[in-house]
């Protein structure tokens, strides 16, 4: 049922083609907002109709989508800009990443490179945009996705770490910095979330491994895209008005009780 927490805003979401990123859009479209869908390709992994495409079908608002590579500045900075044809962005979600799982003696230079441009650049350079036109307006809302791998450190998976962790405190010194101008940033960190990231990328869900660790999440499940939209609903909306600097954990229990 469409609600109106957003109702007149206009948010930026990158990587929203696919997983978090489209329900992420959907569920802010369906709140009220216009979104801009920055991503590198239109098609979602997991099949149907492009998000845009959904939201303009399937809600009274509006979408566009731009194609984004959140390692080109210049890509960053055209997404930002197409939200000026909405009304200006109010809300950016820095979502796109990537996921790895790389023993630490066999990465690469350039398995390094891409990852952190991705993971980090991305979110850095994408809050920089935004910020910059929020600075000028009425202020803004700064979501970026880390992980609890952002948390806690995790064998086989230190680059990734290296990368989320970044992304926490990166959102910690932005608030920080950009609080004063009326601009908050915060943080989530999901969990074991069912997406191509989790049963393609690096296969977990579905595997033994992955029955392992359903064993260590106090809600006894994966969590589901949807999951995660709601928390970046909530954290867009005036319900968070005085969160600020905060770290939004999404993982069923996992993290604080292991």
């Amino acid at each position: 049922m469409a609600g109106d927490l957003l109702d007149g805003e206009v948010a930026v979401v990158t990587g929203a083609a696919s997983g978090i990123g489209r329900e992420i859009a959907l569920a802010y479209a369906d709140e009220g907002a216009d979104v801009v869908v920055a991503d590198l390709q239109e098609e979602p992994r997991e099949g149907g109709d492009p998000t845009h495409d959904r939201i303009e079908d399937e809600t009274d608002r509006t979408a566009r989508f731009v194609e984004c590579d959140v390692t080109d500045t210049d890509d960053l900075a055209a997404a930002v800009s197409a939200a000026d044809d909405l009304g200006g962005v109010d809300v950016m979600v820095n979502n796109a990443g990537i996921f790895r799982s790389q023993e630490f003696l066999d990465v690469t230079e350039d398995d390094y490179d891409q990852l952190m441009d991705v993971n980090v650049k991305g979110v850095f350079f994408g809050a920089q945009a935004a910020a910059k036109r929020m600075v000028e307006d009425d202020g803004g809302v700064v979501i970026n996705m880390s992980s609890v791998a952002g948390l806690a450190g995790s064998a086989s998976f230190v680059t990734y770490c290296a990368s989320k962790g970044a992304v926490r405190l990166l959102t910690y010194s932005l608030a920080a910095e950009l609080g004063p101008e009326g601009v908050r940033v915060n943080a989530i960190h999901p969990g074991l979330i069912d997406t191509a990231m989790t049963t393609e990328d690096v296969p977990i869900l579905g595997t033994e491994a992955g029955e392992g660790y359903m064993q260590t999440i106090p809600s006894r499940r994966f969590g589901q895209p949807e999951d995660v939209a709601d928390a970046a609903l909530y954290l867009a909306s005036d319900m968070a008005d005085y969160v600020n600097g905060e770290s939004l954990v999404v993982d069923g229990g996992m993290t604080n009780t292991n």
